[in-house]
């Protein structure tokens, strides 16, 4: 008789290669049964990672049939979702890769606890960030507030060369059902902008190698002096495969290293790795704080006078505040999926800083709006700008959009790309905006571009008033 098989649990690390939970099972000699739970941690995200999330998934099922075996596809609870396949397939083991959010790690608490109290073997395993969140200490033992020292302690340490995708999985005598991923309508809230958004995902292990490839091979060597430029194609795009697990930042940091190796690129490089840390650096703090997530990192901004949402925030969401770089930024997300960094760090700070409004308020527009959504760095990233997060940006730093787009989009090609009104032959990339956009909102290429929501000026004065107040 075959021994009783392993249930090989995937959530964010939609992958073969470089999978050590994947590494591990097939090393069992157990049967692998691979699946995928739309649980309650997958229910709650918003509209665009929830879409991209059924696209990695069918990717994936895809390339498990490439290698003999299927994706099991269940809704649900996760622990009940778990238990039932159990049941009905005799499987005496459960392995996953770590995630290190609030809501990720009650779910994979409760599960471990009631697996092994049944004598189920239930067992978690790296993979998700290049170190897990308790191996990098302060000297005095404690976790890291300031992102610099964070990469100074790790920019020497030994990361795990990538492990290969196994050739074949063991597969069970027997199958379990399995739901249609297509009955689940996991793209319905994103209605007709999913098929502009579709255009722009490269979904897959195979498109993310592609990716990482084509960076270090033609763009790195610009990397660190051209990525503060959002017209300019030199950044990797790889935040959305290492969002949902396409691809391991252990393949990215070994790939990105021998490229410093290569006359002219280790600059870039460097840069680029530092970027990858910066990902780790907020999976730290989530891990170390997680009220990060919701709440200000430090006490001492909870009675700072943030605006609730409000009509100008509501501009700020439909790219319509009057401020061209503002609006240009607010667009590229609803038609791609993603947004510039640059662009991020300029749109968070004019509803934080000019328009006075609650960083949880563009958070949470983020996280429905992004397919590169990643619940620590999104986090992170807008407390840093606000300056109610660790190592943040100082008060007084309040990015001027109409500054910004001089300094970074002088001739104008980011702003043209994006904004379509005043333009007698706009891109498609401008008019896909109005084509993805709710209809509800009534917006249209042909009308007058609306005056500014606030002045500049007066704007961050006003901010600087409140602070120093606060």
């Amino acid at each position: 008789m075959s021994p009783a098989p392993l249930i090989l649990w995937f959530r964010r690390d939609l992958r073969l290669g470089d999978l050590p939970a994947l590494d591990a099972a097939v090393a069992s000699g157990r049967p692998v049964i691979p699946v995928f739970l739309l649980d309650e941690v997958a229910e709650a995200y918003g509209a665009a990672p929830k879409w991209r999330l059924a696209e990695a998934v069918a990717h994936h099922g895809d390339r498990l049939a490439g290698k003999g075996s299927r994706l099991i596809l269940r809704r649900g609870r996760a622990l009940d979702g778990l238990q039932a396949l159990i049941a009905e397939t005799g499987a005496e083991a459960v392995f996953w890769t770590r995630l290190y959010d609030p809501a990720s790690r009650k779910r994979d608490e409760d599960v471990k606890a009631a697996l092994k109290a049944r004598g189920i073997e239930a067992r978690s395993f790296p993979g998700h960030v290049l170190f897990e969140p308790w191996e990098v200490e302060t000297g005095e033992g404690s976790f890291y507030k300031v992102y610099s020292p964070f990469w100074r302690a790790v920019r020497g340490r030994e990361v795990r060369p990538p492990l290969r995708a196994p050739a074949r999985l063991p597969v069970p005598d027997r199958w379990p059902g399995s739901d249609r991923l297509e009955d689940w309508a996991m793209g319905a809230a994103m209605r007709r902008g999913a098929a502009v958004v579709a255009k722009h995902a490269r979904v897959g292990e195979d498109r993310a190698r592609d990716r990482l490839h084509d960076f270090l091979d033609r763009k790195v060597a610009e990397y660190r002096q051209g990525r503060d430029y959002p017209a300019r194609d030199v950044t990797s795009g790889l935040s959305e495969n290492l969002a949902w697990g396409e691809i391991s930042p252990g393949t990215i940091w070994h790939a990105a290293r021998a490229a410093m190796d290569r006359a002219g690129l280790a600059e870039g490089a460097e840069h680029f790795l530092k970027e990858l840390v910066w990902r780790d650096f907020a999976w730290h703090l989530l891990h170390h704080t997680p009220h990060i997530a919701d709440r200000n990192w430090r006490e001492d901004w909870d009675a700072f006078p943030w605006r609730r949402d409000n009509a100008q925030a509501e501009r700020w969401r439909r790219g319509m505040t009057g401020e061209r770089f503002v609006d240009a930024a607010m667009r590229e997300m609803f038609v791609t999926g993603t947004m510039h960094n640059r662009a991020r760090m300029v749109v968070a700070s004019y509803l934080t800083k000019h328009l006075l409004t609650d960083w949880r308020v563009g958070l949470r527009w983020f996280e429905d709006c992004l397919t590169d959504w990643d619940p620590a760095s999104n986090a992170l990233n807008w407390q840093w700008v606000a300056g109610s997060g660790p190592d943040a940006a100082p008060y007084f730093r309040v990015f001027n959009p109409a500054g910004q787009a001089e300094k970074f989009d002088g001739a104008g090609q980011y702003l043209n790309r994006w904004i379509a009104e005043g333009q007698a032959r706009p891109p498609g990339t401008a008019l896909d905006f109005f084509r993805a956009c709710p209809v509800s909102w009534g917006l249209d290429p042909a009308q007058d571009y609306p005056d500014p929501a606030i002045d500049l000026r007066e704007g961050r004065e006003r901010a600087l008033a409140a602070y120093r107040r606060g």
